[in-house]
């Protein structure tokens, strides 16, 4: 599949499953416990074999350990960055607490950053970019919930097991899988695995599950907060990125990964935090889709420019 068609295919398996999934959302008898579902099967099934795979044809190197550690700092810098701009916004309670959970959590997955690596630099970008997110799971669970539910009392021995022990965090396991075969010099095989076909799959069921729990009305006039998150995503961290990598003598491959990411829409996962511990969830819903649209409209054009130009 030549690189314009993939982007083709991946702008079509984004808006038409998403609208399938408006559409469709008034005759489902229970459309959030269908998005669970469907959300379940991405991740226990589909996910984890791409991730697998992938970071298994690397070769192992130093380098890569700077991977989930600067998926670390970036969603650090994106909750510091939007500690300091949640003076002009004037939020409170839990609209504060979404905001900034939206500043920090990143589409760092399939959804949008794992597959513009993918679509830039192949299947070597695929599999950075799934170490990249070993991050993830360790820092929303310990950081981003804990956050969310402060003030809320503590978390239960049950309930962190069942967040701990769950379907959803396959993903992770398959990275450490991954990653201890490389370490052990376990050779992968040669099968003809169709990683395009699991990645669309796994792009379609996305947003099929946000269409499904997405309303229009959803999108609302919040003031400053969609021009400042905007700042936050696709100026301020992108340019610190670049900045700090100047610096670095690291491989190349490694830095465009890390460049791409930083470039990143905040993440469907804010939405969910929203939802899981009843914070503002209409506002990371508006927050959401209005900035993955001003990233498709600004940042992925300007990256396109950039791997033209051989800058990326």
């Amino acid at each position: 599949m030549t690189f314009e068609l993939k982007f083709l295919v991946f702008q079509s398996f984004i808006i038409l499953p998403f609208l399938t999934g408006s559409m469709i959302r008034r005759r489902v008898g229970d459309p959030a416990a269908l998005s669970k579902r469907i959300l379940g099967i991405n991740l226990a099934f589909i996910e984890p074999p791409v991730i697998l795979w992938s970071i298994w044809g690397l070769t192992i190197r130093r380098d890569l350990a700077l991977l989930p550690a600067a998926g670390l700092s970036l969603v650090t810098a994106g909750f510091l960055l939007g500690l300091a701009t949640l003076p002009l916004l004037g939020l409170r309670g839990p609209g504060k607490k979404t905001y900034l959970i939206s500043s920090s959590l990143a589409n760092h997955g399939f959804t949008m950053g794992g597959f513009i690596c993918y679509l830039f630099l192949g299947e070597t970008g695929l599999g950075l970019a799934s170490i990249f997110l070993v991050y993830f799971i360790p820092y929303t669970f310990i950081v981003i919930f804990s956050y969310a539910r402060s003030g809320r009392g503590a978390l239960s021995p049950a309930s962190l097991r069942e967040q701990i022990v769950s379907p959803r965090n396959l993903p992770l396991l398959a990275s450490l899988t991954a990653l201890g075969l490389l370490a052990a010099g376990v050779p992968r095989p040669e099968l003809p695995v169709p990683l395009d076909l699991f990645i669309m799959a796994s792009i379609l069921l996305y947003y099929l599950t946000l269409g499904l729990s997405f309303e229009i009305r959803d999108v609302r006039a919040i003031g400053s907060a969609h021009p400042l998150l905007g700042l936050i995503k696709f100026i301020m961290l992108p340019a610190a990125t670049w900045l700090v990598l100047q610096m670095l003598p690291i491989d190349r491959e490694v830095a465009r990964v890390i460049q791409i990411q930083s470039c990143m829409p905040a993440a469907i996962y804010s939405v969910v935090t929203s939802v899981l511990f009843e914070l503002d969830a209409r506002l990371a819903s508006s927050l959401f889709v209005v900035n993955t649209v001003l990233f498709l409209v600004t940042a992925l054009p300007f990256l396109f420019l950039l791997r033209a130009t051989g800058m990326l």
